[in-house]
């Protein structure tokens, strides 16, 4: 099986970035237009998907393999409403399209490609050194003081259900969770993983944060939430490329969706949890 090389050519600028960015901008149309959704924008971001897969086929085969991957996980979870509906029915539809959406390009590269790239490292063996440890904190931090503000301030909460009943509380604290924990297994151990094969990692990083604040745009980040998410998405590749550690990723994410949990949950009832400045 074959893993990253640090010898393989991975130039910012050739023929390959066309394909890659036709990738990464198909998740605009798919998961981020305004108006809501449309039929013709779902047309052109699968145009862009289609496009990009077969474009990649002229210019670089292997290249066209591990963007298949990605378009095939994009797919899946596009054929599902992407929303915080905390349905029993929804939250299994949803959860299911997005469990797809990780093990088809693993199960694929895996077995068929006879790769070892796509990797979820959970024990490195290696302790968080204290700057870690710090950076923990001030994840915390930050979503304390932006999270309020921006929920409230532009109304994007409302995106998101009221969790004063005891169900839908728990309901929007598993919701919120797990699908922080999808976003680092597909749109870093593997998107940004698979793209790290063929562009520098500063590249990979931008074209896989496209997509990730794409599909955050719809969930409910919205307004002004680009500013926020893309930037996040940009630190996660970044912090993954350091620590090389799906555990750590995984926390600061966790820690920052506590944050916004306990944010939502404020918003919609001002009288609870009146710790947050804004």
């Amino acid at each position: 099986m074959t893993s990253l090389s640090t010898d393989a050519p991975r130039t910012a600028l050739s023929w390959k970035l066309l394909p890659a960015l036709l990738l990464s901008l198909s998740g605009v149309p798919l998961f981020a237009s305004l108006p809501l959704r449309t039929p013709g924008n779902e047309l052109l971001g699968y145009g862009l998907l289609a496009t990009s897969v077969v474009t990649a086929a002229v210019i670089d085969l292997r290249l066209m393999r591990h963007l298949a991957l990605i378009a095939a996980g994009m797919t899946i979870f596009s054929l599902v409403p992407l929303n915080a509906d905390l349905s029993t029915e929804h939250m299994a539809l949803m959860g299911g399209a997005l469990a797809l959406a990780v093990l088809v390009p693993w199960l694929v590269s895996r077995f068929v490609y006879r790769e070892d790239i796509i990797r979820f490292p959970v024990n490195t063996g290696r302790k968080w050194p204290l700057a870690a440890k710090l950076y923990l904190m001030g994840v915390v931090a930050l979503g304390y003081f932006i999270l309020p503000v921006y929920l409230i301030s532009t109304g994007v909460y409302q995106n998101w259900p009221d969790a004063s009943d005891p169900e839908v509380f728990w309901r929007l604290f598993l919701g919120v969770n797990a699908v922080g924990i999808w976003d680092e297994l597909f749109f870093i151990c593997t998107t940004f993983t698979l793209l790290r094969q063929h562009f520098p990692d500063w590249l990979a990083n931008l074209l896989q944060a496209v997509v990730f604040s794409s599909f955050l745009w719809e969930i409910g980040y919205q307004s002004w939430g680009p500013l926020l998410t893309f930037p996040f998405a940009l630190l996660q590749g970044y912090t993954f490329k350091l620590t090389k550690s799906f555990t750590y990723v995984v926390s600061v994410h966790l820690l920052f969706d506590f944050v916004l949990f306990l944010a939502l949950v404020h918003a919609h009832n001002r009288e609870w949890l009146p710790i947050f400045l804004y």
